[in-house]
C-alpha cells in the first residue's frame, strides 16, 4: 500500500496499525535512550560494511541497516523509517558500535542552512519516497 511505512518481520505485525502505523513509542525503539553514544549530524552520510552482524539486531536496525546498502544520509533514513531524528541516530550508533555501518561527517560545504542543498535533499527524499 503506497504511503504505509516499511514492516520489520510478520512478528512485528501486531505492533503495526494500516491507519495509524507503528505502535511503539520511539523511546521504546531506542531501548529508553535519548542520546546518540557519537556525534551525528542529518546529513552525516552512512554506509553498511558488509561485516557480519554478530548481535541481534531489532527490527527497526534491520531496517536502518537495509537502507543503509549505499551512503545514505541520516536525514534520509529517519524519513524512510519514519521515525524521529534522533531515535534514528541512536539505532545508527548502535549498528556502528557493532562493525554494521560506517559513517563520514558531512562536506563542510553542505551548510543545512543554504537553501540549494536544502532543495538538493528534498529532491532526493522525494524521488526515494
Amino acid at each position: 500500500m503506497p504511503g504505509t511505512p516499511p514492516r520489520g518481520t510478520p512478528d512485528d505485525e501486531h505492533w503495526f496499525d494500516d491507519a495509524a502505523g507503528k505502535l511503539i513509542r520511539p523511546y521504546t525503539v531506542s531501548g529508553g535512550r535519548t542520546e546518540p553514544t557519537m556525534r551525528m549530524e542529518l546529513l552525516s552520510m552512512v554506509m553498511a560494511t558488509g561485516r557480519p552482524v554478530h548481535n541481534q539486531l531489532g527490527p527497526d536496525h534491520s531496517m536502518a541497516l537495509g537502507l543503509c546498502a549505499e551512503a545514505t544520509t541520516v536525514a534520509e533514513i529517519a524519513a524512510r523509517l519514519r521515525l524521529p531524528a534522533v531515535v534514528t541516530k541512536i539505532l545508527l550508533c548502535d549498528l556502528v558500535d557493532c562493525g554494521a555501518v560506517d559513517t563520514r561527517a558531512p562536506d563542510p560545504l553542505a551548510d543545512p542552512t543554504n537553501p540549494a542543498v536544502l532543495e538538493t535533499i528534498l529532491n532526493a527524499l522525494q524521488r526515494r519516497l
